[in-house]
């Protein structure tokens, strides 16, 4: 996933960013498209409940991202450019992302079935929850100084815990933090109703509506760390090495309040944001002092072609594996497969454990997008929203 445009137009591009974004997305295709949901390997799960993977890292890294990008695509605009033409345009490219978000979801039934297909379609999601975040962000930093906003980053992840923690659960009778019926579950079933939340589940949804609050904080910890390293005045010694302390103390903070508040991406909690955060603080300075200030560029093409094309590779990746479940092919026993089962049957478990082979299919699927995506950034084809 990519920044919508707005994000894409910035004189300062760092480098550090791109590779670090295009790791990210191109990680959330490895796990969002394993050769078979039956066979994968522990750190390409996400956790049941409670506890954090390397998978459940991804998204908020994603997020932490775009608020980056934010400080510094609209760091110089919002004291020269109208702020109503800036949030304008902000709107209108987080209603693009929603949509397509939307379109996943409803992609075929839609053309098959629309009544059902619209009575039935998940609401939130992924690309849903970007556009919910990026556009609350967006707002913030162009109407805010960087004081209040870390005021509302700390306010957020307060609140959040005391709401989660203190407030009784209708028809439970008290505050809890289990699947079915935490309070972000009950609004979720509220509002959305069971037709609209996450199949998986329908009783729950993991990009519900109360746990975007502190997703934002997540897009308000990147826009602070952006802030940060943009600034002029200061050495990169010292932009790196408050990177890294700062990313050290969030984590040993998350840990901290995992302890009374457990760290968890389903409800994305307050420890959550801090833990991730940090560890995205941490990676994102490691990137910055090892391409932009010691130079080491060579090997991060591969990460910058993911990077510079992310929303265009995000929603792709997502959508040409339903159009390959369309399509049928008929096995010698007369027996009828979908087409991406029968590719994943006739090349890769043949020849590998179901694990193994699960893994391989994933990675070759990232490996034939590496080459799209290379031969486009050759060609200066870059997919803006």
């Amino acid at each position: 996933m990519s920044e919508p445009s707005i994000l894409q137009k910035s004189p300062a591009r760092l480098l550090s960013l791109d590779v670090f974004r295009g790791l990210t997305v191109a990680a959330m295709i490895l796990v969002n498209n394993p050769g078979s949901w039956s066979h994968i390997y522990a750190p390409l799960k996400h956790a049941e409940w409670n506890g954090c993977t390397p998978t459940d890292l991804i998204f908020p890294f994603f997020l932490f991202i775009v608020g980056v990008s934010i400080s510094y695509a609209l760091g110089s605009k919002k004291d020269t450019v109208s702020h109503t033409k800036l949030i304008t345009t902000a709107l209108k490219r987080a209603l693009i992302l929603f949509g397509l978000g939307l379109f996943l979801t409803l992609f075929p039934k839609v053309f098959t079935d629309p009544v059902e297909a619209f009575k039935t379609v998940r609401i939130p999601g992924v690309l849903q929850r970007i556009a919910v975040v990026f556009f609350i962000t967006a707002v913030l930093f162009i109407k805010t100084s960087p004081k209040t906003q870390l005021r509302t980053f700390i306010g957020i992840l307060i609140s959040y815990w005391l709401v989660m923690t203190l407030v009784p659960v209708p028809g439970v009778g008290y505050a809890n933090l289990e699947k079915e019926t935490n309070l972000g579950a009950w609004l979720d079933r509220t509002i959305l109703t069971e037709a609209h939340l996450w199949k998986s589940a329908k009783t729950w949804d993991p990009e519900g509506i109360l746990s975007t609050l502190p997703a934002v904080g997540t897009g308000l910890f990147g826009v602070l760390i952006g802030s940060w390293l943009k600034r002029k005045d200061r050495e990169d010694s010292v932009k790196i090495s408050w990177m890294f302390s700062i990313g050290f103390l969030a984590v040993i903070m998350g840990l901290i309040w995992d302890l009374f508040f457990p760290i968890n991406k389903a409800l994305w909690t307050s420890s959550f944001v801090l833990y991730a955060g940090g560890l995205a603080t941490i990676g994102l300075a490691l990137c910055y002092w090892l391409i932009d200030v010691q130079g080491f560029k060579k090997g991060t093409t591969p990460f910058v072609v993911y990077g510079v094309n992310a929303i265009t590779v995000f929603f792709l990746s997502g959508l040409i594996p339903r159009i390959l479940t369309m399509i049928k092919v008929t096995m010698p026993d007369g027996t009828q497969i979908n087409s991406r089962e029968w590719m994943y049957q006739t090349f890769f478990t043949p020849y590998f454990s179901p694990i193994n082979a699960s893994l391989a299919g994933a990675i070759t699927f990232i490996l034939i997008w590496l080459v799209i995506l290379w031969w486009m950034f050759r060609k200066n084809i870059i997919i803006k929203v």
